[in-house]
């Protein structure tokens, strides 16, 4: 890598706290790394952080004709057994915190010397198992650098972010390939979800980002699509397979700023890049691999090793060229070895299509390529058997699966095979099967098992299918992709509750924390499955239950006037923790059409039966119209407001609006995004005392408890709760409800339905924060999550039950039993209304469905 020695004051490198590295002070401190390494061809072994001492220092190894080996840095077995079976002369790597060159060997102590044209050790899997290397000379390293500027077309103007790891040969690929082109590299320093990584990299000027599948899956997550910088020339995708979807939207995006998007298959044993799709090619071949790179030819071999030429006909791939690596090595004295291997069987199952595009169609080995990461599963067999759980591992490039026969050590075997493989949780799935299937032999069939995995994966695609019209119904008319969440799409209460029905209906239950997974993540949990049974205990949210139980609260009040006015109080609590749970992050980023959309579910029928009223009475209820009938200027005597039981529908929309006020301060905003719930309590304690002074400054008598200044702070202690997740903060919201609604219900109160009423808030609230599940029978759950689901409904229309529909054919009915048909009357009108509201939105749903998947 001799010719990124320039003298030059163009940058070179730059960094996310401001300073920057020019090619000239680079190549200066190379050469002292290079000194301090001394004469003779040395084995360095680097702790791979992704920093400038590394950098500096790789290079500087390099420069001085030494051979490194680029490492994880936080994998001490992986570092433990590399020395033990390569003897390293030089390791670097942090200890107490600072940079440490440290002499492992003496000079000409360790056996044969290293191979002059050794200049890189890697190792390949990246997984649990003996240290096994890929050597590569300098002459892979120039090559394979040089192809990918050429097809790249780097210049000196080209400035890439940086964050593969550099003990990855795409991260190392990617730093070679600018340094070769005199371009510079940006490292940001932070994770690609981090909402401030598009705007970093269009500050410091890059013009093109490299990541593995994993990569644009999180960015997509993050919203990355939508603010990333118009700067961008190019972006790149290796190591591994991403969906088309994702292809075609990142494809999209980059075409309609001006700019390119590659994607590229590679193996470490070809030092980085075998193949890519030119640009322009790629529509309709999200599936290929593409082309060879230059200088280098892609080949397809049958079983005897004859060459396949035909288009369609499928072969092991087989690629030549001048980056395919000197061989591997898995001692010290393999490093003394030139050259072993001039062309490499990629061990992937490949065809040649039409065109001349390449595809990758299976694996011929026991391993798949997953989130970047090669994994061996024999390898992972290996290190289940190390914690005696009998397992067999198979898998491909979505997931690694495990079958295990005893049930009670499934959870274990996850975690041993996410420490193993270093994948996250959610693509390693585990089924339990009580007797693995065998050959004649006794060795375990994997055919049989990979049929098995087949069928369950089909099984749960269409239970993802079913999940995206679910979304889509609920959600509609807002069009719903596979890279939303409910989040993402501005979900509230209302739609968790219809959702939380939906999937009940289709037979579907979702992990904790659905809410935020994107759906194409959560149609491939494997925790998604079929309901218990009838009888069978489950976990409900406290929410809903309390939901359930607040809304019967305040049919039974209305009814039959019993000291239980609680149901409205705690239905406003439920409003507050709703909002953090679901708006808060929209709030934080002043996406306000969010939580003001979710009022019009409310508000539509609401503003139909001020519309009747108005029909009725020949008068127009202006009040009611501007949402302002519970401030007590207009009397329901004098047909100026409707009735005052729904005053609730008004503060409800009322709290709506001032919290997109107050966070449409940039002020406040600001403040809340350093500290939430600090800025959360501070609210609390405006709110609470705009509910003592206000009655002060306005005086509306007894009419003063449907006004907002008087339950608003009910609001923000739910909101509060939603956003206490450490018992610190848990605690600090008990004391403020004990203090203040203990006050309100004993100290302020005049008769002993305040006192209920306020001792069923904080009831509510102590539920919230300290138990947010509860277990209920299966039956008995689907009946809360009905009621629950339609408790606006209910309370719009339960009074038109006694009133209107029982009147005058059961007035001669005596109470209780009057109070009793009226009671249930009243809640079957609100189910019915809710589920002919949700029949509606499917069928629009339905009608809209084609035009929406075409897009």
């Amino acid at each position: 890598m001799s010719v990124i020695a320039r003298a030059e004051e163009r940058p070179a490198l730059l960094f996310a706290d401001g300073h920057a590295l020019s090619y000239a002070e680079l190549d200066s401190r190379m050469q002292r790394f290079a000194d301090r390494l001394g004469g003779g061809k040395r084995l360095v072994a680097i702790a791979a952080d992704l920093s400038e001492h590394v950098i500096v220092a790789y290079l500087g190894a390099l420069r001085a004709g030494h051979a490194v080996a680029m490492l994880p840095p936080c994998d001490e077995r992986l570092w433990d057994d590399f020395r033990a079976a390569f003897q390293p002369d030089f390791t670097f790597r942090q200890v107490d915190q600072r940079w440490r060159l440290v002499a492992e060997t003496k000079p000409d102590t360790v056996g044969p010397p290293l191979h002059p044209d050794l200049a890189l050790l890697l190792m390949t899997s990246g997984t649990s198992g003996a240290a096994k290397a890929v050597r590569l000379s300098y002459a892979n390293l120039d090559s394979n650098a040089g192809a990918i500027a050429a097809y790249l077309k780097l210049s000196p103007s080209d400035r890439t972010a940086l964050v593969l790891p550099l003990h990855y040969s795409y991260g190392l690929s990617v730093l070679h390939s600018h340094l070769v082109a005199g371009g510079s590299i940006f490292l940001p320093g932070m994770s690609v979800m981090d909402s401030a990584f598009a705007r970093s990299i269009g500050e410091n000027g890059c013009t093109n980002f490299s990541g593995v599948p994993y990569s644009y899956e999180l960015m997509e997550k993050s919203g990355f699509r939508s603010a990333m910088p118009d700067g961008l020339r190019f972006m790149t995708v290796a190591g591994g397979r991403l969906g088309p979807d994702l292809i075609r939207l990142y494809r999209d995006r980059m075409h309609a700023s001006g700019g390119q998007f590659f994607v590229m298959y590679g193996q470490t044993e070809a030092t980085a890049r075998i193949a890519f799709i030119p640009p322009e090619c790629l529509s309709d071949n999200e599936e290929r691999i593409g082309i060879a790179i230059p200088g280098g030819s892609l080949d397809l071999v049958d079983d005897e090793g004859r060459r396949v030429v035909d288009a369609g006909v499928t072969g092991e791939l087989v690629y030549s060229g001048p980056n395919v690596m000197m061989g591997y090595g898995e001692r010290r004295a393999d490093l003394a070895r030139g050259a072993e291997v001039h062309e490499l069987r990629t061990g992937d199952i490949g065809m040649r299509c039409e065109g001349g595009l390449f595809r990758i169609v299976g694996r011929k080995a026991r391993f798949a390529k997953i989130a970047g990461l090669r994994i061996g599963f024999d390898i992972m067999e290996q290190a289940l058997a190390r914690h005696d759980i009998a397992a067999a591992v198979l898998g491909d490039d979505a997931r690694l699966q495990i079958y295990v026969e005893d049930a009670a050590l499934a959870e274990k075997a996850r975690h041993v095979l996410v420490e193993a493989s270093r994948l996250p949780a959610n693509l390693i799935s585990v089924s339990v099967r009580q007797n693995l299937p065998r050959l004649g032999s006794g060795k375990i069939d994997y055919a049989r098992l990979a049929e098995e995995m087949l069928e369950t994966r089909s099984r749960r695609q269409s239970e993802a299918h079913s999940l995206i019209e679910a979304f889509a119904a609920v959600f509609y008319p807002v069009p719903v992709g596979r890279n939303d969440s409910f989040v993402s799409l501005g979900g509230d209460s209302l739609r968790f509750l219809q959702l939380t029905l939906e999937l009940d209906r289709l037979g579907l239950v979702l992990p904790e924390g659905w809410e935020r997974m994107r759906l194409a993540e959560l149609g491939a949990r494997p925790e998604i499955s079929r309901p218990p049974a009838r009888g069978e205990a489950v976990s409900v949210p406290s929410d809903l239950m309390l939901r359930a139980i607040a809304i019967m609260m305040v049919v039974v009040h209305h009814q039959m006037l019993w000291p239980i006015p609680g149901g409205s109080g705690v239905m406003m609590l439920l409003v507050g923790f709703s909002l953090a749970r679901f708006q808060s992050d929209h709030l934080l980023a002043g996406r306000f059409h969010h939580t003001l959309r979710s009022a019009g579910n409310v508000l539509i029928p609401y503003f139909l039966i001020v519309a009747a009223y108005a029909f009725v009475w020949r008068t127009m209820p202006w009040a009611s119209l501007t949402l302002t009938g519970n401030f007590g200027y207009a009397e329901p005597e004098r047909h100026e407001m409707i009735p005052y039981l729904y005053w609730f529908i008004e503060a409800y929309a009322q709290t709506l609006f001032v919290f997109s006020l107050i966070f449409a301060i940039p002020f406040a905003r600001s403040l809340a995004a350093k500290r939430l719930f600090a800025f959360s309590l501070a609210l609390l304690g405006l709110a609470i005392a705009a509910r003592f002074s206000m009655p002060l400054l306005v005086g509306q008598g007894k009419r003063q408890i449907f006004t907002l200044y008087w339950v608003f702070h009910i609001c923000v202690f739910g909101w509060c709760a939603g956003l206490a997740d450490t018992r610190e903060k848990k605690l600090a919201v008990t004391g403020m409800a004990i203090a203040m609604l203990g006050y309100l219900g004993f100290g302020e109160s005049l008769w002993i339905g305040t006192t209920m009423k306020y001792m069923s808030i904080l009831a509510a609230l102590l539920v919230l924060l300290y138990k947010p599940h509860l277990r209920l029978p299966a039956a008995l759950s689907r009946f809360v999550t009905v009621i629950a689901a339609s408790a606006f409904p209910i309370y719009l229309l339960h009074r038109f039950v006694p009133e209107l529909l029982m009147t005058p054919a059961f007035d001669g009915l005596a109470s209780p039993a009057f109070d009793i048909v009226a009671i249930a009357g009243g809640v079957a009108v609100g189910v019915s209304a809710n589920w002919a509201i949700s029949r509606l939105g499917s069928l629009s749903w339905i009608l809209t469905a084609r035009r929406w998947l075409a897009a």
